[in-house]
């Protein structure tokens, strides 16, 4: 096929062969393809010499002149006659080797996928004062027979910015004159030729919604942080701090009712101005979103991702995003956004065969299908995928300022029979069945976050035995900083769901956890998944009538603030909402009018601010030398008794529970240290709407033995509650 062809059809894979200035015998040849001109006409940009007219060849859409009287090297613009008008035009087909720059070193360090690929702006020095600006874009798609760009800047033709295919794989061109809100996507013809569905960039760094779908090209440096005191402190031990985390879903935490009854989410400026007060109020430390990146579907509430360096434009700009964090690093609270490596959906617009061939996916279905989420899994074993997710692990805390990322389905990635039967998978080489590439890609990724941005950190979604998940990599671990403890959340919710008469019979539930606590470095998730799908909410869990359900809720609360590891709590949970959780309804904040769930608020608070100021309910949270059992014996009257003890061994908190609705009077319990011991925490007070069953705040201890120690307090337990009793050293 000749060239004019292939450019008439958007065929032409080497555009800068034909087009642009080109020498010859006799002196220079000038060439453009330009649909919908009329006429055109050429000039010196260094000069302002005019260069004549180009003549129109035929029917075709191109556009010849010869020059034989000019240097090699000049830059040149078209005057272009359309119906609307004439318009000054700089060919891009003048600018090879810039774009090809952009791909020259794209291999040699992740970060270089979002600094190179996508829609950069970028201003070229080539010889004029002010420079040539304009948007260069790259993408990857190896197996196409030809891709052009297309937008609001070219009618959305694909014929009139073919790209140009590198030997690397990549497709670049240098656009002059695009600037940042111009909306785009690429036309691909795979190796047949045939048309694929147009796609989004891979890279693309703000996405619009239905029904355009589209890239909009983007400053990723025009914001102006002022977050510097968070960036500069001096790295956290995270491992000795206070972590409460509470997981929030951004599009229905709240939303803004319109004067017509209806309601819509909250911007990102809108929840920075509301969200962030509340969680400072609240005593939690971070902030966990589901998902940002962008995603087609709301009801995958951004687990079906497919802009993955995009943040979800349906609450604002990736700006107003960074608002929100910036502003939430002023009032001293971390982020946290949930990351999925694991998956992606087939929607025609996004990764799925994305140059007509499995191209981010494994093609055998075996590997390359999720059977649960009917989703496309990433080919772990492609360099350039492996290269693409790890960039954008990157991205989100280089651009993002991102604290944490919370991976996704991590079990599902390390597992290659992960909810598959028997014939529906493929070994790994030594016949088993762990999927060796996706270990070594989280294991490449954890190195480089840390490595890059040593004061951020990585949690793992892992509901296995999969060993040192949160142990180093030079160890022989997958990297993490932290693990969701699946197990005790499973055990705890059995056990506490269970009517107190029938707790004994599972009392090893609620102690198992203590088993493996310091196995890695947990943090106990009571998450979205366990409020949702028919599973009840947190407060409809709970057994009994009204009051025994908010009992049970605030002594498991606390129970849970108590136990080992760092806390994570779904957003409702906090106000005991009945229902479960809806991601396109707003919370159901009327209920505060209400005593029962002002008090669980108000518990949830108490319990926050006391973890965050008591350091031995968080300083040693890894450490088995923080923790140590008073009484896990006593199944017949469900009664559990522990110690946690702060680094310096100065301060002890005990943590004593009643999972029953019968009080225990004068019950005694063994301690570590002669002196004064000071109630700080009772679930069951009134401003918690308990039962306020009459209980000591002061305590002494007696020499009288106990649990195998030769002191003890005396006390009385209320119904369905924990209690917090403190010693510090003197």
């Amino acid at each position: 096929m000749q060239i004019e062809q292939q450019l008439q059809q958007a065929r032409c894979p080497f555009p800068f062969e034909f087009l642009g200035l080109h020498k010859t015998e006799e002196g220079f040849i000038l060439r453009a393809w330009l649909p919908h001109a009329e006429s055109v006409s050429a000039t010196n940009l260094e000069t302002g010499a005019d260069l004549g007219e180009l003549q129109k060849q035929g029917e075709l859409d191109l556009f010849v002149a010869e020059l034989s009287d000019c240097q090699e090297h000049f830059l040149y613009s078209f005057q272009v006659t359309t119906a609307n008008g004439v318009h000054e035009v700089i060919d891009p087909y003048q600018f090879e080797a810039q774009a090809y720059h952009a791909v020259h070193y794209v291999d040699h360090h992740p970060e270089n996928v979002y600094n190179q690929l996508g829609a950069q702006l970028i201003e070229l020095h080539v010889g004029l004062k002010d420079g040539v600006k304009g948007t260069r874009f790259a993408v990857f798609a190896p197996n196409a027979s030809a891709v052009s760009v297309i937008g609001d800047f070219n009618w959305w033709n694909g014929a009139c910015h073919p790209m140009q295919k590198t030997d690397m794989g990549y497709w670049v061109l240098f656009v002059p004159g695009v600037n940042a809100g111009v909306q785009y996507k690429y036309q691909i013809k795979d190796k047949h030729g045939h048309q694929l569905p147009h796609k989004a960039d891979p890279v693309g760094f703000y996405s619009h919604q239905y029904p355009s779908l589209a890239s909009e090209v983007f400053d990723q440096n025009g914001y102006q942080w002022q977050d510097q005191a968070w960036m500069e402190r001096e790295s956290p031990n995270l491992y000795s701090s206070a972590m409460s985390i509470y997981e929030v879903h951004l599009g229905s935490w709240r939303r803004h009712i319109n004067e017509d009854g209806t309601s819509r989410s909250l911007t990102y400026r809108e929840l920075a101005e509301q969200l962030i007060p509340y969680v400072k109020d609240m005593g939690f430390t971070h902030i966990e979103m589901l998902p940002v990146s962008e995603h087609p579907f709301d009801g995958s509430w951004g687990y079906q991702p497919v802009g993955l360096f995009s943040p979800t434009s349906r609450f604002g700009t990736p700006d107003d995003f960074k608002y929100f964090v910036d502003q939430c690093h002023q009032n001293g609270i971390g982020v946290i956004m949930d990351w999925v490596p694991a998956h992606f959906p087939e929607d025609g617009h996004g990764l799925a065969r994305f140059d007509g061939t499995h191209l981010y996916e494994y093609e055998d279905p075996r590997k390359g299908w999720h059977p649960d989420w009917n989703s496309c899994i990433y080919d772990y074993g492609k360099d350039t995928v492996r290269q693409f997710l790890v960039a954008n692990a990157l991205f989100w805390v280089d651009k993002f300022h991102i604290d944490g990322l919370r991976v996704d389905a991590v079990a599902s990635m390390l597992y290659l029979d992960y909810s598959r039967k028997e014939g529906e998978w493929i070994p790994n080489i030594d016949g088993g069945n762990k999927n060796y590439e996706a270990i070594s890609l989280l294991q490449w990724m954890n190195k480089e976050v840390y490595d890059k941005f040593p004061k951020s950190f990585t949690v793992a979604e892992e509901s296995t035995a999969f060993p040192k998940v949160s142990r180093p990599v030079y160890e022989g671990g997958l990297g993490f900083g932290f693990k969701w403890n699946m197990g005790w959340m499973h055990d705890s919710l059995h056990f506490i769901s269970k009517d107190p008469a029938y707790r004994s019979h599972h009392h090893n539930e609620i102690t198992f956890s203590l088993v493996y606590a310091f196995d890695e470095n947990f943090v106990l998730p009571i998450s979205h998944d366990e409020v949702v799908h028919g599973k009840g909410s947190l407060l409809r869990k709970m057994p009994g009538d009204e009051w025994q359900q908010a009992a049970n809720l605030r002594c498991y609360t606390a129970f849970m603030y108590g136990h080992p590891g760092k806390k994570l709590n779904f957003m409702g949970n906090e106000i005991g909402q009945p229902e479960e959780w809806n991601h396109s309804s707003s919370l159901s904040w009327h209920l505060l009018d209400y005593d029962k769930h002002r008090g669980a608020h108000a518990l949830f608070r108490s319990v926050n601010h006391l973890y965050a100021t008591l350091p031995a309910l968080h300083d040693m949270d890894g450490e088995s030398d923080g923790f140590e059992w008073i009484d896990h014996h006593n199944h017949e009257q469900s009664i559990l008794a522990f110690v946690r003890k702060s680094r310096d061994g100065k301060q002890k908190v005990y943590v004593i529970s009643n999972f029953t609705p019968v009080p225990r009077e004068n019950m005694r319990f063994g301690v570590l240290d002669d002196g004064e011991y000071q109630q700080v925490l009772n679930t069951d007070e009134g401003q918690y709407w308990g039962s306020d069953y009459t209980v000591n705040h002061h305590l002494h201890s007696e020499h009288e033995p106990c649990h195998g120690r030769p002191r003890s307090i005396r006390l009385t337990l209320p119904p369905l509650a924990t209690l917090y009793i403190v010693y510090n050293e003197v």
